[in-house]
C-alpha cells in the first residue's frame, strides 16, 4: 500500500519584548536559575497579570503580514494541566477568540510555490524548565521562562513531506526575524516547533490518528524526527496496528521519538475565561500603525527584485531569504547599478561562503558593501580579471577582519579603498595592453609547436592548453577575452 504523510505544525516563537507578557520581569537569557520569576509569574496570592501591550504588537505584526485577520476582540483563557515546571497549576493562553485568525505562508518547493494555511496564531506565556542533567536522582526546577511571552503559530496540516514541514519551518522563522517580533535563536529556545503528523492510504481524505513530536528545537531534528514518527506509524499499520494518539519526544542521541504521554484533547485542559483578564480590544487606528510600520516583505522584495534587476527566481528568492542578506545586496547595487546580477553573484557565492567557513552573519561581516562594490566595479573596468578578484577578496575579508566591529559599526570612508590598496601594492592589475599581450603570446605560440599543431588539426583542447600557458606566463594577469581573441587571430 502507498502512504499518504499530512503534517501541521505548531510554532513557538519568543516575542522580543524586554519584559514578560503579564509582569515586568526581564525576558533576558542566560540569567542564574530562577533570578528572573517574579511574584506574578508565580502565581502567589494577591498578585493580578497587566498584559504587555508589546507583546499584542507583535502578535498584530505577524497577522498583517501572514494576511490574516486581526480579531479586534479576543479572550484569554486558562489552560489548565499540572506539570512541576508550571507554577500556577494553569498555563494563560487563547484558545476561542485568539488575536490572529487564518492567513497563509508560501514556501517554495523545488521549483513550484505552496501554500500552507493556518488556523490561527494566539499569545500565551511560556512555562518554566526541568532540569534532569544536572541532579542526580532529582529535578531542578528553572522558573525564569515562566510568563515569557510566546506566539504559537498553528498551521492546517497541508504538509506533505519532512522536507516541506522544514521549508515552511525556515520560511516562518524568517519572517518572524524580518518583521522583527523574535530573534529566532533555536539554541536558546526562542523558536521552537512540534510537528502532529499522522499517515494515510494515498488517496484517501479522512485524516489518521496523529502524534504530536514536542519541543523541536532544530531544522534538521525536525526533519529527522517527522521521517521517523512517519516509518513508525506505517510499520504499526502494515503489520496490523492501529495509532495511538500520543504526544511524544525526540531523542537525537538514538534518532528516534518515543511516547511521552497521551495526547490530550482540548476538553481535557479545561479550558475556561481568565477572570484576572478583560478581553483584550485592539483598536482599528492601532492596526493601521502597525501595518504603516511594517518593512516590504518577501515576497514583495523578491518580486521587486525580479522586476527591477531582473534577476531568476531562484536569484531573488535566496537573497531575500534572510533580510540582512537583502539589505547587504542592496546597498552594493546601490553603488554598482549596471550589473545586479553581478552584485547577486558575488553576495550569495563567494560573501556568503566566507561568511559561512568563519560562522558570522552578514551584520557581523567585516566587509562593507562599499568596498565589496569596489572590488566588483575593478572587474567591471578590466582593472583585474575574476580570477584575480577572488585572491583580492580574501585579503580584503582578512585585512577588514582584523577590526574589532562589522561593517554597520565602522565608518566605511575609512576603509572604502580597500580593494585598490590591495591591487596597487601587489601589481594585481590585469595586462590589457595589446602590444604587450602579443609578445607573450607569441613567445608562447613558439615554444609549443605541438599544441598549435593539434589546433590547426581540429583538436579544441589544444587551443584551450595554449590559453593556459599564456596565463601561466601572465602570472594570471592577462585579460582572459583578449588573449582570446588575439591568440585565435594568430593561429588563424
Amino acid at each position: 500500500m502507498q502512504w499518504e504523510i499530512v503534517i501541521g505544525l505548531e510554532v513557538h516563537a519568543q516575542l522580543s519584548t524586554q519584559s514578560k507578557i503579564f509582569s515586568g520581569a526581564s525576558t533576558a537569557f542566560g540569567a542564574a536559575p530562577n533570578a528572573e520569576a517574579c511574584a506574578v509569574d508565580l502565581a502567589l496570592p494577591g498578585v493580578l497579570p497587566v498584559l504587555n501591550r508589546g507583546a499584542v504588537g507583535r502578535a498584530i505584526r505577524l497577522g498583517l503580514a501572514v494576511g490574516a485577520k486581526i480579531n479586534s476582540r479576543s479572550i484569554f483563557a486558562r489552560k489548565n494541566y499540572f506539570y512541576p515546571d508550571l507554577p500556577k497549576g494553569y498555563q494563560i493562553s487563547q484558545y476561542e477568540l485568539p488575536v490572529v485568525e487564518g492567513g497563509t505562508v508560501r514556501i517554495r518547493v523545488g521549483e513550484t510555490e505552496k501554500t500552507i494555511r493556518l488556523v490561527r496564531a494566539h499569545l500565551e506565556e511560556d512555562a518554566g524548565k526541568s532540569l534532569h542533567e544536572d541532579f542526580h536522582g532529582m529535578t531542578g526546577i528553572d522558573l525564569n521562562r515562566a510568563g515569557t511571552p510566546l506566539l504559537e503559530i498553528v498551521s492546517e496540516p497541508d504538509m506533505r513531506s519532512s522536507h516541506e514541514a522544514v521549508t515552511y519551518a525556515k520560511t516562518l522563522h524568517s519572517l518572524v526575524r524580518w518583521i522583527g517580533i523574535c530573534d529566532g535563536n533555536m539554541q536558546e529556545g526562542s523558536f521552537r516547533c512540534d510537528a502532529n503528523v499522522s499517515v494515510r492510504p494515498q488517496g484517501s481524505e479522512k485524516l489518521g490518528t496523529r502524534c504530536e513530536i514536542k519541543n523541536l528545537n532544530s531544522f534538521r531534528f525536525l526533519e529527522k524526527a517527522i521521517d521517523y514518527e512517519a516509518r513508525r506509524q506505517i510499520e504499526i499499520l502494515e503489520d496490523g496496528g492501529t495509532i495511538q494518539q500520543q504526544t511524544r519526544l525526540y531523542d537525537p542521541d538514538k534518532g528516534e521519538t518515543r511516547a511521552m504521554r497521551s495526547k490530550e484533547d482540548a476538553q481535557d485542559y479545561r479550558y475556561f475565561p481568565d477572570p484576572d483578564l478583560l478581553p483584550l480590544e485592539i483598536a482599528e487606528n492601532w492596526i493601521a500603525k502597525v501595518k504603516s510600520d511594517l518593512p516590504e516583505l518577501p515576497q514583495q522584495m523578491r518580486a521587486r527584485f525580479e522586476r527591477d534587476y531582473k534577476l531568476s527566481s531562484y536569484d531573488a528568492s535566496g537573497l531575500t531569504a534572510e533580510r540582512e542578506v537583502a539589505e547587504y545586496y542592496e546597498a552594493v547595487v546601490a553603488k554598482l547599478p549596471s550589473d545586479p546580477k553581478l552584485c547577486a553573484n558575488w553576495v550569495m557565492g563567494e560573501l556568503s561562503g566566507y561568511l559561512n567557513d568563519e560562522d558570522k552573519s552578514f551584520d557581523s561581516c567585516p566587509l562593507s558593501p562599499i568596498q565589496l562594490a569596489q572590488l566588483l566595479t575593478r572587474i567591471k573596468d578590466g582593472t583585474i580579471s575574476g580570477k584575480i578578484a577572488k585572491e583580492v577578496f580574501r585579503q580584503m575579508c582578512t585585512k577588514a577582519g582584523q577590526m574589532d566591529a562589522g561593517w554597520k559599526s565602522r565608518d566605511s570612508k575609512l576603509d572604502e579603498n580597500l580593494a585598490d590598496q590591495i591591487i596597487e601594492s601587489q601589481g594585481l592589475k590585469q595586462i590589457s595592453d595589446s602590444g604587450e599581450l602579443e609578445k607573450l603570446i607569441e613567445g608562447v605560440i613558439s615554444a609549443n609547436a605541438k599544441s598549435v599543431e593539434e589546433f590547426k588539426a581540429g583538436k579544441e583542447k589544444a587551443f584551450n592548453a595554449l590559453i593556459g600557458q599564456v596565463m601561466k606566463a601572465a602570472k594570471g594577469k592577462a585579460n582572459p577575452a583578449q588573449v582570446n581573441e588575439i591568440l585565435k587571430k594568430k593561429l588563424m
